[in-house]
C-alpha cells in the first residue's frame, strides 16, 4: 500500500514558515557580537576619549512624574525607593548598558541616550546626581540617575556608555565602585581613595583579629532621613530572623544627623558576609561590614 500523501494545507504551510523564521532568528542572535549582557552588542558605539567626557552638572530639578513610586516589583522581587538621597553612600558592583537600549524610554520617561552621563539605580529618586568612583582604578564621574535597574544580582548601578568609558568599565563590563549622592545646592564632594569594599576586604582577613579590634556589625543602610531608616528597619525586622535584631543608630552630630540601620553585634565576619547575600536576595543592596 502506498503511503497516503498529506495535503499541503494553509495551516501546514504557516507552521513551516514559522519554524524557518524561528531558526533564522536563533542563528542571527548567535552571530551577534556581545560584550556584557547589559550592552546587547547590536551596534558598535563610537570610540570616545575618556579624558574628553564631561561630567553631568548637578542642578536642582523637580522629581519625575514617573519612576518614583514608593515600591515596585521586578522579576518577583520587591524594591523600595527613597524619598531623599541626602547622605546616601553605597558600594558594590557597577555594570553598563548601551546600544540595545539606546533611544528607548527610561523609567523617568526620558529617552535613553548612551552618550549622556546618566545611570540607572534601583532606589535613588529620579532624577538625582551621584559621584561614582571606580575602586579598581580610582577614576571618578558624576552621573544623573534617571532610570531604574540594574536587576542583576550583586549589581548596584547601571552606567551609560559614556559614563562607563570615563570610568574604564567598558572592556571589563563590570567594576567595583562607590557611589555618593550629590546635593545640587552644594555639589562639591570629596573623592575617597580607591580601595576594596569593606565586606570583600574583611572576607580575606581573620575573624578573630577583626573581633579583637571591636564589635562586628552589618550596616544595611545609612540615611539623612529618619523615616527612610525606620522603613528599612521595619523591613529587616519582618523579613529576617536574626538575633540580635536590627537597630537604628544616630550619629552624634545634631547639625547633620545620619541614621544607620545595623544588624549586630555579630559573632564573626563570616556571619556578616552571609547576611550580605541574604539582604541582597531581599533587594537590600550595598550592605557593608562595620567594626566599632
Amino acid at each position: 500500500m502506498q503511503p497516503q500523501q498529506r495535503a499541503d494545507t494553509p495551516g501546514r504551510r504557516f507552521l513551516a514558515v514559522a519554524l524557518l523564521a524561528v531558526l533564522a532568528t536563533l542563528a542571527g542572535c548567535s552571530s551577534q557580537p556581545t560584550s556584557d549582557d547589559s550592552d546587547g552588542g547590536y551596534v558598535t558605539p563610537r570610540p570616545m576619549d575618556p579624558d574628553s567626557i564631561v561630567d553631568a552638572v548637578p542642578r536642582e530639578e523637580p522629581r519625575s512624574r514617573y519612576g518614583n513610586m514608593a515600591s515596585y516589583r521586578v522579576f518577583g522581587r520587591q524594591y523600595h525607593t527613597l524619598n531623599d538621597e541626602t547622605g546616601f553612600v553605597q558600594r558594590g558592583v557597577a555594570s553598563w548598558y548601551g546600544p540595545k537600549f539606546h533611544g528607548k524610554r527610561t523609567s523617568s520617561g526620558e529617552p535613553y541616550d548612551m552618550y549622556k552621563m546618566t545611570a540607572a539605580h534601583k532606589s535613588l529618586p529620579l532624577p538625582s546626581y551621584v559621584q561614582v568612583t571606580n575602586l579598581d582604578n580610582g577614576r571618578t564621574a558624576v552621573v544623573r540617575v534617571n532610570d531604574r535597574g540594574p536587576f542583576h544580582d550583586n549589581r548596584i548601578i547601571d552606567l551609560s556608555y559614556s559614563a562607563a568609558v570615563k570610568l574604564g568599565v567598558v572592556r571589563s563590563g563590570t567594576a567595583r565602585v562607590e557611589i555618593r549622592a550629590i546635593d545640587p545646592s552644594q555639589p562639591t564632594i570629596t573623592t575617597p581613595p580607591a580601595q576594596r569594599p569593606p565586606q570583600l576586604a574583611s572576607a580575606t582577613s581573620s575573624s578573630t583579629a577583626a573581633a579583637d579590634s571591636g564589635e562586628i556589625y552589618l550596616q544595611a543602610g545609612a540615611f539623612a532621613s529618619e523615616a527612610n531608616a525606620v522603613l528599612l528597619h521595619r523591613r529587616l525586622q519582618q523579613d529576617i530572623d536574626i538575633t540580635p535584631p536590627a537597630s537604628v543608630q544616630t550619629t552624634p552630630d545634631p547639625a547633620r544627623p545620619l541614621f544607620r540601620v545595623r544588624l549586630g553585634p555579630l559573632d564573626s565576619i563570616e556571619s556578616a558576609i552571609r547576611l550580605v547575600g541574604q539582604l541582597d536576595r531581599l533587594g537590600v543592596t550595598g550592605a557593608r561590614v562595620v567594626i566599632d
